[in-house]
């Protein structure tokens, strides 16, 4: 017999609800709640990537020191390119099997479809970005650090009022600019550059007093980039909740669950803190400017 119409949908919503419940049963949880993670399928072969059995990520090139080495993604060298690899391989992706992709960093967040299952490239997590896309939980709290030439009038700074009348860099797009103008707010309009390393030249030309990076960033720009700089000192990005580097999705991306979760695994089981300690320069020498 045929049913009315109504019927008919009532039970295919009803076989839907059943086939996605979760496994887990009122006895096995006597309080009647589902965890997060109890309806959670985080098998490989489960998981919604762009290229079915690889994992691709997205990140800028020039690839920076210390986050890569040698501007090579691929390598597994440097605190974010062993991150990446690390939740791949949480994910149960070896290391054959994640692909690696050019996206320029102001591209990573533009709103729209992306040809990446994620991104790592310094992207600290904003309202305003996450309007366009989605962000993991983050992986790293970062501070912005203030790089002078050693002997210029703003390498003894001690405090932000100090750097008020300081022509500072920055790269465009990036929290450092918001920082300048937000925390910092000098007399003189920043100069923005497209990339990080116009704003290095640029010091090194003494074109501007002074740039702002994060401060992984500036250990190395010290150490390699431009003889004869130092770090006058670091400084939170704003007065609100700590800055933190989070991966960066497509918006709506249904692998962002799965991945929080390897992070958090990541995080509990102290990997994530060893790959920080190994690859990423203590804060020491940058004192703190308020």
């Amino acid at each position: 017999m045929r049913r009315p119409p109504l019927l008919l949908a009532f039970g295919a919503l009803a076989l839907a609800a059943s086939a996605c419940a979760p496994a887990e049963s009122p006895a096995a949880n006597p309080t009647g709640t589902v965890s997060a993670t109890a309806s959670l399928n985080c098998a490989k072969e489960a998981l919604p990537v762009k290229n079915p059995g690889k994992l691709t990520i997205g990140t800028d090139k020039p690839a920076y020191e210390p986050w890569f080495k040698k501007d090579d993604p691929t390598n597994g060298e440097g605190f974010e390119s062993a991150v990446a690899y690390a939740v791949a391989e949480r994910l149960g992706f070896t290391k054959d099997e994640v692909t690696w992709t050019v996206v320029p960093f102001d591209s990573s967040f533009a709103p729209g479809p992306k040809q990446f299952d994620f991104d790592i490239n310094q992207i600290s997590i904003t309202e305003e970005r996450k309007k366009a896309v989605d962000f993991s939980q983050g992986y790293y709290t970062v501070k912005q650090a203030v790089v002078a030439l050693e002997g210029s009038k703003f390498a003894a700074a001690t405090s932000l009022a100090d750097l008020k009348d300081a022509k500072f860099g920055v790269q465009a797009g990036t929290t450092a600019l918001q920082a300048v103008q937000q925390v910092i707010q000098p007399n003189t309009e920043p100069s923005v550059f497209n990339q990080q390393i116009d704003a290095i030249n640029a010091l090194k030309n003494k074109q501007i007093d002074v740039i702002v990076v994060d401060l992984p960033t500036a250990f190395y720009v010290t150490a390699a980039q431009v003889e004869g700089s130092k770090i006058v000192g670091q400084f939170a990005s704003s007065s609100d909740a700590p800055e933190e580097f989070g991966l960066l999705f497509e918006k709506g991306s249904p692998l962002v669950p799965c991945v929080d979760q390897a992070l958090s695994e990541l995080k509990a089981s102290g990997e994530l803190a060893a790959i920080e300690q190994r690859w990423l320069t203590g804060a020491a020498g940058a004192p703190e400017l308020k």
